[in-house]
């Protein structure tokens, strides 16, 4: 036996002893990609269902939201409706309160002169009043006057 026999005889050995190392690894490498497999058909079975109700879902959000925009659609008249009635009762409230004004004016106006002539009435009796005490007081003092030049005759 020569040396390149031997060296081949080494040579098988050690791959027979690596083959022979590797195979356990190997194995147990073997059944994590089964189990993955499974894990991935497993995941793909509960998968498909699962997108046909998100699909299912996502087709009655969008029903849900076209019912709301209809809604909005009629919120929006509404208020437009609403824009309208607050203009024409601010337009009466103005009318209102004008009118006011020219009846407070008018009302106003009479009144004053009424009070006015009131006052006017007042003043021109307490004048007179005062006049006639005044007249009485002047007469008074007169005569007491003559009677006392007569007495002092």
């Amino acid at each position: 036996m020569g040396f390149l026999e031997v060296a081949a005889l080494i040579a098988a050995i050690a791959f027979a002893m690596l083959v022979l190392i590797l195979t356990l690894p190997i194995l147990r490498l073997r059944h994590t990609v089964d189990a993955t497999t499974r894990m991935i058909n497993d995941l793909n079975d509960r998968t498909g269902p699962l997108l046909g109700d998100v699909n299912t879902t996502v087709r009655n959000v969008n029903v849900t939201l076209e019912q709301v925009q209809t809604s909005l659609d009629g919120v929006n008249l509404q208020l437009a409706k609403v824009d309208t009635m607050t203009g024409h009762a601010q337009n009466i409230s103005a009318n209102v309160a004008n009118l006011v004004t020219v009846v407070s004016a008018a009302a106003a106006n009479p009144l004053v002169k009424v009070a006015a002539f009131g006052y006017g009435v007042r003043k021109a009796a307490a004048t007179r009043r005062h006049a006639e005490t005044e007249r009485e007081v002047r007469d008074t003092i007169k005569a007491q006057r003559r009677a006392a030049r007569r007495g002092n005759r």
